[in-house]
């Protein structure tokens, strides 16, 4: 393909609103332009990056036996309403209606539309296990649109689902779709860590998602040298180790005007962990105390799964005061003035001699144990990990943090979706059974932008080999030159034949202004030809990963070898 012919509008600086590295570089280098907020246009460079993403994804696909599909973008309000997520998905969801007043939602995910499909065709025992894929437009009403294609209101995503007999058919393909993510990555060029995950409005038991590592990273991950890796959402946190001290007499103490735990510690000349934070939840609208280390915070997602209740809010003040009987900052699990259930964080058991609140205006409860003094209904881990604590896997590593951009997230649904759209198979006795289901998804434009959030520099986009949309860029410096055409013109025919993606820069440019646009777009190796270099036989080759240093003379001919080696093709 010639520059001249091919729609690939570079610009100087990216538009004041493009918010990361990778918005500013798509949009620079003439691949994506924007639309609307949240929505953009693949130009052809951009196009082409991405088929290259999608046809990685494909072959891994199709080598675990998956079966391409292709469902609506718009599906029935009914199948959302057997599954319950026509209310629980909230207002992400695209609603519409049609003509006759029917309503229908632009599809954010597939569960309901693919078991809808494999309840009315699948039947049998013998036709499973079976797993279903497809390349699909997505649709998300994002509150706020941002990070370019990252987070967007339509995107391009490959679910995948596989149905099971059984969880321990479940168990043994979800290891292996584990190991086709976890190859789609390594092609991809990625740096990135597979981590557990919580598993949101999807559901399921067990989830993980594959980050790519990167500074720009909005998820945080916590792991340990051990191995062991998480999402923050789901980390596990263990209990603190117990402590030794002669339990003391419980006493009320005056703290006027004081609410806060740092406040009233600061007052006490005590420690922050020696508080015992309660905390008031609306779960499903019905209140709840939460106890948790006066140094720790409720990981509220941890909390709502642990509750499985479907909307979990902190309650407002005059709830507040209708439960405990005191205002904002002084509720305590002594004595609490409302019977409600009362949910400890591990990190609140082994506390001696603890300080809460009194249940009391300006007062608080200094020496609170307990059993002695109060009694929870339930112990769980519903805190958010810090750095430093112990390895949930190992106990003896330190959790560590970074930062890392999903890309794909995979599930064991269970019998989540089966259940509630009664999708069943006879097995070997007659008997009509659930069938038990695993969610395997990726983000198709994601990929595009969390490459080039790991791979650029103050030039551009250094983009892996796999997923370039051209594998190699010859600049001409001269191209009217007759000498440097025909050179071009057959390094150019050499590659093309080989089946190598070639662009050749024909403008009638300077060169720097050519050298310039070649690393903004990031194109992973690039021949030159000139005509001082011509003059003794020879090109430049250069990796855009490398430097000046980089630079390397070839005979035009060894120059293709170099490409031809590199992409593992046979001589032509």
């Amino acid at each position: 393909m010639y520059f001249s012919k091919m729609l690939i509008p570079t610009l100087r600086e990216a538009p004041s609103d493009a918010d990361i590295i990778s918005a500013k570089l798509m949009i620079r280098s003439g691949m994506i332009r924007k639309v609307a907020s949240g929505l953009y246009e693949f130009l052809p460079l951009g196009l082409r990056a991405l088929r290259k993403v999608e046809n990685i994804i494909r072959e891994e696909m199709n080598a675990v036996d998956g079966q391409e599909v292709i469902l609506p973008l718009i599906f029935p309000k009914d199948l959302w309403i057997e599954t319950g997520r026509w209310n629980v998905y909230g207002k992400e969801l695209f609603r519409l209606k049609d003509r006759k007043d029917a309503e229908f939602c632009l599809a954010p995910t597939a569960e309901e539309g693919i078991t809808d499909l494999v309840r009315k065709d699948i039947k049998s025992y013998k036709q499973l296990p079976v797993m279903l894929y497809q390349f699909g437009t997505k649709f998300r009403d994002e509150i706020r649109p941002r990070f370019g294609i990252m987070r967007a209101r339509e995107f391009l995503m490959k679910d995948a689902y596989s149905f099971h007999a059984d969880d321990a058919d479940l168990e043994k393909y979800y290891k292996t779709m584990f190991q086709a993510y976890t190859n789609i990555c390594e092609r991809c060029g990625f740096k990135f860590r597979a981590v557990e995950a919580a598993s949101g409005a999807i559901g399921g038991s067990f989830s993980h998602e594959f980050m790519v590592l990167a500074d720009t990273g909005e998820e945080e991950i916590a792991h340990c040298e051990c191995g062991y890796g998480a999402n923050t959402e789901k980390a596990e946190c263990m209990a603190c180790e117990a402590e030794l001290s002669e339990k003391l007499k419980m006493e009320e103490v005056l703290t006027p005007n004081i609410g806060t735990v740092e406040e009233v510690a600061k007052f006490l000349n005590t420690d922050a962990k020696k508080f015992i934070k309660t905390m008031i939840y609306l779960a499903d609208g019905q209140p709840l105390a939460v106890l948790i280390r006066g140094d720790f915070e409720v990981n509220e997602i941890k909390l709502q799964t642990f509750l499985g209740c479907a909307e979990l809010v902190l309650a407002d003040e005059k709830t507040i005061n209708e439960v405990s009987g005191a205002p904002l900052g002084f509720a305590g699990p002594v004595n609490i003035k409302k019977k409600i259930k009362i949910i400890a964080d591990l990190s609140v058991l082994n506390i001696v001699n603890a300080v809460t609140g009194a249940n009391k205006k300006d007062h608080h409860l200094k020496n609170v144990n307990i059993d002695r003094d109060f009694k929870y209904d339930v112990s769980a881990d519903i805190r958010k990990i810090v750095k430093g604590d112990k390895c949930p896997k190992c106990k003896n590593g330190k959790i560590d943090f970074a930062r890392g951009i999903e890309i794909g997230h995979t599930f064991k649904l269970g019998t989540k979706y089966s259940k509630s759209m009664n999708a069943t198979y006879l097995d070997t006795n007659g008997k009509e059974n659930l069938m038990v289901m695993g969610c395997y998804g990726i983000g198709v434009t994601r990929i595009l932008a969390a490459t080039i959030e790991q791979s650029n520099d103050e030039n551009g986009i250094i983009w892996p080999d796999n997923i370039a949309p051209f594998e190699v860029i010859i600049i001409p410096v001269n191209f009217a030159d007759e000498k440097t055409k025909q050179a071009v013109q057959q390094i150019y025919k050499s590659l093309t034949k080989a089946g190598i993606g070639v662009l050749v820069d024909d403008r009638d440019e300077r060169a720097g202004i050519k050298f310039k646009d070649a690393d903004l777009i990031g194109i992973p190796y690039r021949i030159t030809v000139g005509e001082k270099n011509l003059a003794n036989g020879n090109v430049e080759f250069k990796a855009r990963k490398d430097g000046k240093e980089g630079i390397k003379l070839f005979k035009p001919e060894e120059a293709v070898k170099e490409v031809l080696k590199i992409y593992k093709k046979d001589k032509v």
